[in-house]
């Protein structure tokens, strides 16, 4: 069994547990419930902004913690202060350290918040809109073509923007019409392995109406560069500035060596 399999076997036990600790429509009285979601796709586009969805992660199965001092507060307030275009929260407890508590303190924010997670059910997605965020990510490894198309049909139903992270050629066909966003992810979830070229490789494949982003394995600017000329329009990179000391700070001087072209 992969730590992907784990991951979502516990995922099951989980969700089941929650229906029974409070139910969607109580989820939908929620304050935040009612609030107009930004659309992820305008801000990834606005020349303003600097195409970064900036991440706020603790921890990983594959590289244990990665950063147990900093506040999810100080943190993503950074991030949006210095140009991001949307904020992603690590909602999972058992594997990741997350929390929906931490995806409601960033919704505050004026920037899309993505909740990562790994959405098995339209539970997780009444439950991401009533705790702020704005978009939603489904993973194709984990998910069928009729459980994506579910899924992203409920996000869209509630005003959410929908995020799809594929891995290789044989999940273009999860791409529906509800999916806003197609993610490459250059690391591998059952080697953890990760490989910039998957982006360049898959790019080309990807349907032109939907905006592509590369996720995982980017450090260096020049790497962004790079990704924009294959056509990504945004980047999602967490452990670049969670490993460090002030994660929001090292964001600053990466945003401002992205807009000087370094």
């Amino acid at each position: 069994m992969t730590i992907l399999d784990k991951i979502i076997a516990h995922k099951h036990l989980e969700v089941a547990a929650l229906k029974k600790i409070k139910r969607a429509a109580e989820l939908e009285k929620e304050s935040l419930f009612s609030r107009e979601p930004l659309s992820l796709r305008d801000y990834l586009l606005k020349k303003e902004k600097t195409g970064i969805i900036a991440e706020f992660k603790r921890k990983s199965p594959s590289k244990g913690v990665i950063n147990s001092r900093s506040t999810v507060g100080e943190v993503t307030s950074a991030y949006a202060r210095n140009g991001a275009s949307a904020i992603s929260v690590l909602t999972d407890r058992e594997f990741f350290g997350g929390s929906i508590l931490d995806m409601k303190e960033a919704a505050m924010l004026k920037v899309p918040i993505l909740r990562k997670d790994f959405m098995i059910d339209p539970y997780q997605v009444v439950e991401a809109k009533a705790y702020g965020a704005s978009v939603i990510l489904l993973i194709a490894a984990c998910l069928s073509k009729a459980e994506v198309k579910k899924l992203a049909g409920t996000a869209k139903g509630l005003g959410l923007s929908v995020l799809l992270e594929i891995h290789h050629e044989g999940e273009l066909d999860h791409i529906c019409d509800p999916v806003d966003v197609v993610g490459v992810n250059n690391r591998d979830l059952k080697t953890f392995t990760v490989d910039i070229q998957r982006s360049e490789s898959l790019s080309h494949l990807i349907p032109s109406d939907k905006l592509k982003i590369s996720e995982s394995g980017i450090s260096d600017p020049r790497t962004i560069q790079r990704m924009k000329k294959w056509g990504y329009d945004g980047f999602l990179m967490g452990e670049r500035f969670m490993k460090q000391a002030d994660p929001g700070q090292a964001f600053r001087k990466f945003a401002e060596k992205l807009k000087s072209g370094v």
